[in-house]
């Protein structure tokens, strides 16, 4: 059974059909998704949501735009005190997009450092944003010696991941791919053991304005299979190692 590494499952946009959407995702054969945080109450919600649905795995972060130290002092205490709770500390990152001001990079890097320090300290796996800041996200978990990273949504040059793909990073990609010259050219650069699936649900589906939901996970596997000419359950296997691998007993 299939997960999906990286979802909003906990976006106010499910509220009112949460419950079908994730029986979609059952009859899609996807066992469980990794539901991703932008804010403190976005990691409170996936706490709760994870009570109710079992094949909810909670995540904590904050979103890299959201330069608040205080929120992010929050948060660290929130999975200090939830561990064993939370599979991934995540989304967290860097975005070189929407910030362009250096000192506010600057409390960026010290958010994302954080993070990345605690994530160490704890073992659990970094789920990761790098909008175009690809290569600097790379840089920064090298040099403090990350061991288990997901890039989710990587917008970067697929060269640029080779040092990533070396130390044992993932890659997740996600339905948009099918539109993307980019992901198209990122998926035929990475070796398939570098790969996860993700939806990052409700955005980034097949068609761009409509919401995406899990379900759609089994789009960017079939744009995988097709992409590296390869028979798709060849790549549901891989990628249900490479899930089982980064998140240990936590996947489906």
């Amino acid at each position: 059974m299939l997960t999906d590494v990286h979802a909003h499952i906990c976006d106010p946009v499910f509220d009112d059909d949460r419950g079908e959407v994730l029986k979609r995702a059952r009859e899609a054969c996807i066992s469980s998704i990794i539901a991703v945080a932008e804010t403190l109450n976005d990691s409170l919600k996936n706490l709760k949501l994870a009570e109710k649905h079992p094949e909810i795995l909670p995540a904590a972060g904050l979103y890299p735009t959201i330069l608040d130290i205080d929120q992010a002092s929050s948060i660290e205490n929130l999975i200090r005190d939830n561990q064993r709770r939370f599979v991934a500390i995540g989304e967290v990152g860097l975005d070189y997009w929407k910030v362009q001001d250096e000192d506010n990079r600057a409390i960026q890097r010290e958010i994302f450092n954080r993070f990345i320090e605690l994530g160490r300290k704890l073992d659990i796996p970094l789920n990761i944003h790098s909008r175009s800041a690809g290569h600097y996200v790379i840089d920064m978990l090298l040099e403090a010696g990350v061991k288990r990273a997901l890039l989710h949504a990587f917008d970067g040059k697929a060269s640029t991941t080779m040092p990533a793909v070396e130390e044992g990073y993932y890659f997740s990609i996600p339905p948009s791919v099918i539109r993307s010259r980019q992901k198209q050219k990122l998926v035929k650069k990475l070796p398939l053991k570098a790969i996860l699936l993700e939806t990052d649900s409700p955005v980034l589906g097949p068609a761009s304005n409509q919401r995406n939901e899990p379900a759609n996970l089994t789009v960017a596997m079939k744009a995988v299979a097709e992409l590296k000419g390869i028979p798709e359950d060849e790549v549901k296997e891989v990628v249900i190692e490479n899930c089982n691998r980064l998140f240990e007993t936590h996947s489906g």
